[in-house]
């Protein structure tokens, strides 16, 4: 059997490679880029099953990168990932479910929950998209 596919954008290289690690250590095969843009670049090539983006990075934001995503991978599953900084979290988890996230986690998170969300995630049957539907 082949591990499900997931694709890390975060700018902190040091969480970026402990979750890495961690979704590793959980049997998954794991991509990582430091921001939104690569992180879409890196999307295209890699076809992931889940893609956990942080919401605060140069470059490309996540919720910009979020809405990219959707639009291109209506069925993709996404976790969105932030500190906050000065708003506090919840303010950008909140626009990140409305852009398209199906699940949300403030730092700082525990690398078990992460995993744990990430195989609850992926269990979940895909939502047929309109297409599909009609």
């Amino acid at each position: 059997m082949t591990s499900q596919r997931v694709l890390l954008i975060d700018d902190d290289v040091v969480l970026l490679r402990q979750m890495a690690n961690a979704l590793v250590s959980a049997g998954y095969s794991v991509q990582a880029a430091p921001d939104g843009a690569l992180g879409l670049a890196r999307f295209r090539t890699y076809s992931p099953h889940l893609v956990i983006s942080d919401l605060i990075m140069p470059t490309r934001e996540g919720i910009e990168t979020i809405m990219s995503l959707r639009n291109e991978s209506p069925g993709l599953k996404i976790i969105a990932i932030s500190g906050g900084y000065r708003l506090g979290p919840d303010d950008f988890l909140n626009l990140a479910r409305h852009v398209g996230a199906d699940e949300v986690l403030a730092k700082p998170f525990r690398l078990a929950d992460l995993v744990a969300l990430v195989k609850s995630l992926l269990a979940r049957p895909a939502v047929a998209d309109a297409a599909d539907a009609a």
